[in-house]
């Protein structure tokens, strides 16, 4: 993993220099922070805004790092993807981490984990979304502006108690995630590719493969954990686009472990009569003083609808179109007359309790 690799995923001539990679990182969103530290990595020379643009990411970085542990302790949470992603980089070498991802063993902790960013953070804007209904999942957001809010992305937390959502109908949730460190990361990297089959792989996740190459998998084991997960199509194509761009090292024997476990994976899929998960997202109603005592979110079905009250808002539900465990795109929208009999509900609600 090296300057030479990110000219190639980024299509950029190295005769056109270092300034034309960072220009064509741009595009994406946090690249330019991982182009930005090999570059200085390489020793080339850059002004004191690229340096303060670097600094600001690693210590975006840093506080991330400190966010997770310090929520690790405090409530059980935990990092998926991301963060543990970016451990397997080569040292000096910035993943770029726009979103902190973190799974919660249980609705109560996740709860816990919000009351506490939402405490010692400035947080502007908290999204929610229920995933299915018995069981459901719950998947918030929370959003703070970064030290420059006009030049810096803002901080993005993502709790879930989904670990891996699925694809809302042949591929079910899947709550846990359990396995050695460096294999959960290539199900979550394969998990994403649930969500996108068409597209291909960008950069960041090229880069995320390569970054494992220097762990040991063990084929046979790994490719078994695949299937269980069933992610065996997934991660296939997956290290097969990879192979494009990079020796994929121990991953070789991963790729060829999987061969056998992909027609049943299709055939159970094809026979999948599951009907399709269902995901509300939450249109904010109201911020509220935060519910210490409050372990879940509740769900009001009133007049204008269903309510969600929740440890620090209030939210109207709306179903949504998108990828199963995310915030999706509203189906529908509030329309403001079902706002305002919404708040009053609320206001109802609250002269009872």
């Amino acid at each position: 993993m090296n300057t030479s690799l990110l000219y190639r995923l980024l299509d950029a001539d190295p005769a056109d220099g270092p300034a034309e990679l960072l220009r064509r990182a741009r595009a994406c969103h946090h690249l330019p922070h991982l182009v930005l530290s090999a570059l200085v990595r390489d020793g080339v020379r850059m002004g004191e805004p690229a340096r303060a643009e670097l600094r600001r990411a690693r210590d975006r970085a840093a506080h991330y790092a400190r966010l997770a542990a310090g929520l690790a302790r405090a409530t059980g949470v935990r990092a998926i993807r991301g963060l543990p992603l970016a451990g397997y980089y080569p040292d000096g070498l910035l993943r770029p981490l726009g979103t902190l991802d973190l799974v919660a063993p249980d609705e109560a902790a996740l709860w816990q984990a919000v009351i506490r960013l939402v405490t010692d953070h400035p947080v502007e804007q908290i999204d929610v979304a229920l995933l299915g209904d018995r069981p459901r999942h719950t998947t918030v957001t929370v959003h703070w502006p970064a030290e420059d809010p006009l030049v810096d992305p803002w901080y993005r937390v993502h709790l879930t108690t989904a670990a891996l959502p699925g694809d809302g109908s042949a591929v079910p949730v899947r709550p846990y995630l359990v396995a050695d460190e460096h294999v959960e990361c290539l199900i979550a990297l394969a998990e994403s590719r649930l969500h996108r089959p068409a597209l291909p792989p960008g950069p960041v996740t090229l880069l995320d493969i390569a970054g494992l190459t220097r762990r040991p998998f063990e084929p046979t084991e790994t490719a078994a954990v695949l299937a269980a997960y069933r992610l065996a199509p997934e991660a296939a194509t997956l290290l097969d686009a990879a192979a494009d761009h990079l020796p994929l090292g121990p991953l070789a024997a991963v790729r060829t472990a999987l061969a056998p476990e992909l027609a049943p994976e299709r055939r159970r899929r094809t026979q999948a009569a599951a009907p399709h998960l269902p995901t509300r997202r939450g249109v904010l109603l109201r911020r509220t003083a935060i519910r210490h005592s409050w372990d879940e979110a509740r769900l009001l079905t009133l007049t204008p609808g269903t309510l969600l009250l929740t440890p620090v808002a209030d939210y109207l539900l709306v179903p949504t179109l998108g990828t199963p465990g995310t915030l999706g795109t509203p189906g529908t929208r509030a329309a403001p007359a079902t706002r305002t009999a919404a708040l009053k509900a609320l206001q109802h609600w609250d002269s009872r309790c």
